[in-house]
């Protein structure tokens, strides 16, 4: 499984190769609902937005993640990052995370889309049978969101990972594998389609 720097492109959001070109943008993005202050996301602060991007670009030339860069269609503004990371070639997976959106596009259909197009990407593009989303376990609005795609909880890794704050993080797991991905991008396609009607 070849993962390259690509384009995925929708009616909302444009996924454009991350670049340090688009460092300031992605400042101000962070910046709306001052998403770092967050003690359980991974969201950069301002100051550190460049060394964020130079750190994903390292792990894409290592061959462990793809990042991308979320641009708004409407605006052209770039409002948030996810990646494909923890990619195993051999076993055909990868993990969709690392996602970060700045406040005034969540609940804009924004993510929807945005996990349509790296689902479908991944499964009819890079021929992957599982994708893996995870958050924290008290990260009650990832979890919401992760669950309303249509993932299912693999379980808990307890004890996981240090968050940024030096507290130990529960991991919830959560997978969609290859058979599930016809209903889920019908489901998927209908809730864009839903938003866009009301």
């Amino acid at each position: 499984m070849a993962v390259e720097p690509v384009n995925l492109a929708g009616r909302l959001v444009h996924l454009a190769p991350l670049s340090l070109a688009h460092c300031e943008e992605l400042t101000a993005a962070v910046r709306d609902g001052a998403l770092w202050r967050h003690w359980y996301t991974t969201a950069p602060e301002p100051e550190q937005m460049r060394a964020e991007i130079e750190r994903r670009l390292g792990l894409q030339a290592q061959g462990s993640m793809l990042p991308f860069t979320v641009i708004e269609q409407a605006s052209g503004r770039a409002v948030g990052m996810t990646t494909y990371m923890n990619i195993d070639s051999k076993h055909y997976r990868v993990e969709i995370g690392s996602t970060w959106l700045a406040r005034g596009v969540q609940r804009s259909g924004i993510n929807t889309e945005a996990k349509l197009l790296l689902l479908a990407h991944a499964f009819e593009s890079l021929d992957c049978i599982a994708v893996e989303l995870r958050t924290h376990v008290l990260n009650h609005q990832s979890r919401r969101a992760i669950e309303r795609l249509g993932a299912k909880l693999d379980g808990i890794l307890r004890n996981h990972q240090r968050a940024r704050n030096g507290t130990l993080r529960d991991t919830c797991v959560y997978s969609i594998i290859a058979p599930e991905w016809p209903t889920i991008r019908a489901h998927l396609q209908w809730q864009l389609d839903k938003d866009r009607a009301d």
